[in-house]
């Protein structure tokens, strides 16, 4: 099913791949990093694919030499419940969280990492203002309950000083079964925030729940709309809190989210940050992992990682 790959290989096993700046971005990167002929191939799966699908893909990694890893995206959870016994090892992160996002080869081993509590806490903590939740009391709305929101919590909870973490994280869901699994995430690793788990199966709902928040919540959407399938967790009748901080996770797609954050950015006052620093830290991080380089996570190597980024992926600078 998968041709050896000829070169050092870093996998991307995604939705749609060839659509995302990485296939232009990880060429310019592997230069400046000295990887020398390394190259990025898609893997592209359906939403909650066949398990078989997943082991197929993660043998052919484990088996083929130059077939150095992985970065897993929107499959996190469901790589990780049906390959789970495939891999030598697996990190806390992953065995806490039930999902891969990395997945590397060490002296004959194949690895299971989650590498998004690391990334995520980096992209909020850039982007935050210090001491952001001790000034505001503000909420923590993050819409999906999967993987990308099991990090961000996780980061909440166990990485943030404690005088300045959410008075309340909410999580919302179109299905109670995610819900019910970061519940139980939340009770393993020992939550002492309160916590509300809000089903959620239409955009209104997400309205209501918005509408509810004090000024200065930050609201997130780890939902997946806007890049994976077409949409918003919100209508256009939502209504968001004075001085909200609202990070969409995508920085590509039709960003629908965006577009309504924006919408009332003036009128509300809010910080409206999207998905690329998310994007620079979630590959800088599995690039380190996969290739054993070391990168630093800020100063002048991660800035010019970001330029040499958006010059290769045509963004602004």
């Amino acid at each position: 099913m998968y041709s050896p790959a000829q070169q050092p290989t870093l996998y991307f096993i995604g939705v749609t791949t060839a659509q995302s700046s990485i296939m232009k971005v990880f060429p310019a990167w592997a230069e400046y990093l000295g990887l020398d002929n390394a190259l990025i191939r898609g893997m592209d799966f359906a939403l909650h694919d066949d398990p078989q699908r997943y082991r197929e893909a993660v043998a052919f990694i484990r088996d083929d030499p130059h077939s150095m890893g992985a970065l897993v995206t929107t499959h996190k959870l469901d790589l990780f419940e049906a390959c789970k016994d495939m891999f030598d090892e697996i990190d806390p992160h992953a065995t806490l969280m039930s999902e891969v996002s990395c997945i590397s080869k060490r002296d004959g081993k194949l690895i299971a990492h989650a590498k998004d509590p690391i990334s995520s806490g980096l992209a909020i903590d850039g982007f935050l203002a210090p001491n952001h939740f001790a000034n505001t009391a503000g909420h923590l709305l993050s819409m999906g309950a999967g993987g990308s929101t099991i990090a961000i919590t996780w980061h909440a909870i166990k990485a943030m000083a404690a005088n300045n973490r959410p008075a309340q994280i909410i999580v919302s869901n179109r299905s109670q079964k995610r819900l019910d699994h970061i519940k139980a995430i939340h009770e393993e690793m020992g939550i002492d925030i309160p916590v509300s788990y809000c089903l959620a199966p239409t955009p209104g709902d997400n309205d209501r729940i918005a509408a509810a928040l004090p000024s200065g919540s930050l609201i997130i959407n780890a939902t997946g709309l806007g890049k994976d399938a077409p949409g918003s967790p919100f209508t256009d009748a939502v209504q968001l809190p004075e001085a909200a901080v609202v990070w969409e996770l995508n920085y590509r797609g039709d960003l629908v989210f965006l577009d309504q954050a924006n919408g009332q950015k003036e009128a509300k006052g809010l910080q409206v940050e999207n998905g690329w620093s998310y994007f620079l830290h979630g590959w800088t991080q599995v690039i380190a992992e996969v290739f054993d380089v070391a990168i630093p996570t800020s100063g002048p190597q991660f800035d010019e990682l970001s330029n040499i980024a958006k010059k290769a992926s045509g963004r602004a600078s």
